[in-house]
């Protein structure tokens, strides 16, 4: 049985981006991201997308995770990356990212059934549970379709700071970067390049 290794580097402390929290789908394309030393991709092999799973409490951490799976948890992760690209400039997105996406949502049907918490009764669809990467990658391709589809879509947007290329949602519609620390860094960037400008 593997362990959880919560021993993380420093940039996985990073500050999470608003939507993170509510859709699994996001965080799944945020997982490939620069630092100040270069890109990061925290999929990179299976054990890194084994133990992402794990984390996000998408996968049991007994379950087996093979070098065939982590690539379509990679493919799913590109697509996301496609489609919500797509619908954030509002055009229609290639077929093989619809394909990636629905192909997964495929791979382990969910059976509905009726749920029933402290805030009362609600519809859940659970995917069939036979093959826990299967489930895995359809309780993230249902969360972005979810995402694509409900009202939350409107606010999808791409992190205008250069080299970020994560997504977050919008609390308002001026808002162009995913944390204060990418807005600061842009700022301080404009300033230095306008003082350097200014000077003799």
């Amino acid at each position: 049985m593997r362990g959880v290794d919560f021993e993380t580097p420093v940039y996985l402390h990073r500050l999470p981006v608003p939507g993170e929290d509510r859709y699994a789908s996001l965080a799944l394309v945020n997982t490939r991201f620069t630092v100040s030393h270069g890109p990061v991709d925290l999929l990179d092999g299976t054990e890194a997308a084994h133990l992402w799973l794990v984390r996000r409490a998408l996968l049991p951490d007994q379950a087996d995770l093979n070098g065939r799976q982590s690539g379509r948890l990679r493919a799913l992760r590109e697509a996301l990356r496609v489609l919500f690209a797509a619908r954030a400039a509002g055009t229609r997105p290639p077929g093989d990212a619809l394909d990636t996406l629905n192909a997964a949502l495929a791979a382990a049907p969910a059976t509905p059934h009726l749920a029933w918490n402290a805030d009362g009764p609600r519809r859940a669809d659970l995917p069939d549970s036979g093959n826990p990467v299967a489930a895995a990658l359809f309780l993230l391709a249902e969360d972005a379709t979810d995402l694509l589809t409900g009202a939350d879509a409107a606010q999808l947007a791409e992190c205008a700071a250069q080299g970020c290329a994560r997504w977050f949602l919008r609390s308002h519609g001026a808002r162009r970067w995913c944390t204060t620390k990418c807005g600061n860094r842009v700022r301080a960037a404009r300033a230095y390049a306008a003082r350097k400008a200014g000077s003799p």
